[in-house]
């Protein structure tokens, strides 16, 4: 099963993770690069959507992150995965096909199939990601490490694969469990958050369920650090989105006119990501035939990572027809992975 479409179709490939709305709060709306520039730019106070961080030097970029020693979640997840990929793996007893969303390079998940095969003689394992070039390289990887996966990949936005799917008679017989690893959850807002998660429940049959990867709340000397790196990798994965629209856009961004700052929204509870304006400017995108003006110190909101209680992912979870069953906890008790079931 490989679905893929051109970013321009208005069903499965609006080639996106997360969809763009302006304001932040608001129902999700799909668009385009372009007329999403165009309205986050001229928006007050301006914003540009995660998704668009991740081209293909961004997505290297934050692979590089997740490599960082001040970059927890990643390590916390994987350190989850390796203790308790069995577990996971027998959690909904019986035959299991999986359904990723955002699989990207899938070494995670990696280990979950490892556990999942060592069960049942082959599985049936469908990646929904945003980069058909990620689906392919984890693909070669996968399959050559699991004799026994079959691979049915689907590149596209999150939600409108999972509407797709609902159309098709998925692979293979036993449970569905759907993967939505990583942190990704923490850059949705929470009416983003309960949309998607009630299009994952539309696609499962009760007793399916939804692995769902969540950074929980801890002290802010801890966060910050982790979005904004010694090195400077986060900053030139968040200034590499004005390079995009330069290449894109016929933008004229001077990337040095501009700095990455991240900050602790206490009573929000999420860390947010910006790029500061370091003087004034008036930029010119052509391709769009405006010109943006920046006051010095004035910022474009590029994302939110949101940290979670317990208590909150089980009220998302009863939001949604779900029930949160089980939370597997690294040995820091830093991230947790969540284990909701349809009902």
């Amino acid at each position: 099963m490989t679905i893929i479409q051109e970013p321009a179709t208005a069903s499965i490939a609006a080639v996106a993770d997360l969809p763009v709305q302006l304001p932040v709060d608001a129902p999700p709306q799909a668009g385009s690069f372009a007329e999403d520039v165009r309205r986050g730019l001229t928006a007050a106070p301006k914003v540009l959507y995660p998704k668009y961080l991740y081209d293909t030097l961004g997505s290297r970029l934050f692979e590089a992150i997740c490599e960082l020693p001040e970059y927890y979640p990643t390590r916390a997840e994987a350190e989850i995965f390796r203790g308790h990929a069995g577990e996971i793996a027998a959690s909904l007893g019986g035959r299991l096909r999986l359904i990723e969303l955002g699989s990207g390079d899938a070494q995670k998940t990696s280990l979950l199939i490892a556990a999942v095969l060592a069960r049942q003689a082959d599985l049936d394992y469908l990646p929904i990601d945003i980069s058909p070039s990620a689906i392919e390289k984890s693909r070669g990887l996968l399959e050559t490490a699991h004799p026994g996966l079959r691979i049915h990949p689907v590149t596209g936005d999150y939600q409108a694969a999972l509407r797709a799917l609902r159309r098709e008679a998925l692979p293979g017989a036993g449970r569905t469990l759907v993967l939505f690893l990583g942190s990704t959850i923490g850059n949705l807002e929470p009416a983003e958050r309960r949309s998607l998660l009630r299009d994952v429940r539309a696609l499962l049959a009760p007793g399916d369920a939804l692995l769902l990867g969540a950074d929980l709340e801890k002290p802010e000397e801890i966060l910050l650090p982790a979005y904004d790196d010694a090195l400077g990798v986060t900053a030139a994965f968040n200034l590499n989105l004005l390079v995009r629209i330069n290449r894109e856009l016929g933008g004229a961004f001077d990337v040095r006119a501009f700095r990455h700052r991240a900050r602790y929204d206490r009573e929000r509870g999420r860390i947010e990501m910006h790029l500061e304006s370091l003087r004034d400017q008036t930029v010119p995108v052509r391709a769009l035939g405006i010109e943006i003006s920046f006051r010095a110190g004035e910022t474009i909101h590029t994302e939110s990572s949101y940290k979670f209680r317990p208590d909150q992912i089980a009220d998302l979870a009863t939001a949604t027809g779900f029930a949160l069953r089980h939370i597997w906890y690294d040995s820091g008790r830093r991230f947790g992975s969540h284990l909701l079931v349809a009902e």
